[in-house]
């Protein structure tokens, strides 16, 4: 349902911490005339955590009216709390969503029984195709597998998006559900292997500056071509790692800001990165020709 090379979209800020508008109309364009294939607004590098109820309805709006059906759009609506994740799934539903990416709930820390049934009453309630998220480095616990093929059970949980770092989480979910579930990865290093595995693409960080040269990898893998692949994977690894040199999405919107296509803030409790932590990077992207 869900796949191809995917974008997590930033949120550009204007120089007084307000949403862009324009510039975040400009982004998607910039994504669609490169072969991106769906727009994921509102997720961890579209800094949802630090947006209120308006703004994260209002960013999902945008996205969707900007997008205007020419790509998919998989709204980022996951929450610590149930009750606001579904709240804002509705919203987004409303709004003419194609999916939904649900990040599992952070700081709670629930058991593996909490995380299914915080899933399940999402699904029961909202009936669009579901996106899971599993990042257990932003959550703090670990949806494990046997949760993982539980809710694949469950017919509008459609794909989940892997963060966890183990290829064999990933290949344990695909070998017991990868006919009910798809597994996307959420880690742009680890996209070759994971689609090697079996996955169907990446939601990518790299993609907000590079989404040509990511949908090159994935595509070259779809069609089965695993050597141009796993070249462009190798091609890109150095890229990939420096948009985590600080924390997402810190250095990625620090690279448009380089690109000249948005300011380079970020909200609070997120800062500017650190001189040195900058020149680091500005080599990477002088090498990669990216400014």
């Amino acid at each position: 349902m869900f796949s191809g090379s995917m974008v997590a979209i930033v949120t550009p800020f204007d120089r007084d911490g307000k949403f862009a508008e324009e510039t975040y109309r400009q982004l998607i364009e910039f994504q669609i005339e490169n072969g991106t294939d769906v727009i994921v607004p509102c997720g961890t590098t579209g800094e949802s955590a630090t947006l209120d109820f308006e703004e994260h309805a209002y960013v999902i709006k945008t996205c969707i009216d900007q997008v205007n059906k020419r790509v998919q759009v998989i709204a980022g609506t996951g929450a610590n709390s149930t009750a606001e994740a579904i709240h804002l799934s509705q919203n987004a539903k409303t709004m003419g969503a194609d999916g939904l990416l649900l990040v599992c709930p952070y700081y709670n820390k629930p058991s593996q029984e909490g995380i299914y049934q915080h899933y399940r009453k999402i699904a029961n309630e909202v009936a669009l195709p579901q996106v899971l998220y599993n990042v257990p480095g932003r959550t703090g616990v670990n949806m494990s597998a046997d949760t993982t093929v539980r809710l694949a059970e469950t017919t509008n949980i459609v794909a989940i998006k892997e963060a966890s770092g183990s290829l064999t989480q990933v290949s344990e979910i695909l070998a017991r559900a990868g006919d009910k579930i798809d597994v996307i990865s959420g880690d742009d290093f680890l996209t070759y292997p994971m689609m090697c595995c079996g996955a169907k693409g990446v939601i990518s960080v790299s993609a907000n500056a590079i989404p040509k040269q990511v949908k090159n990898m994935v595509e070259a893998v779809q069609c089965g071509d695993y050597q141009t692949g796993c070249r462009l994977h190798l091609e890109l690894l150095e890229f990939h790692t420096a948009m985590f040199i600080e924390s997402n999405p810190v250095p990625v919107k620090k690279t448009l800001a380089l690109m000249g296509m948005i300011e380079a803030g970020v909200r609070l409790p997120l800062v500017e990165m650190s001189e040195a932590t900058l020149e680091k990077l500005k080599v990477i992207l002088r090498k990669y020709k990216v400014i």
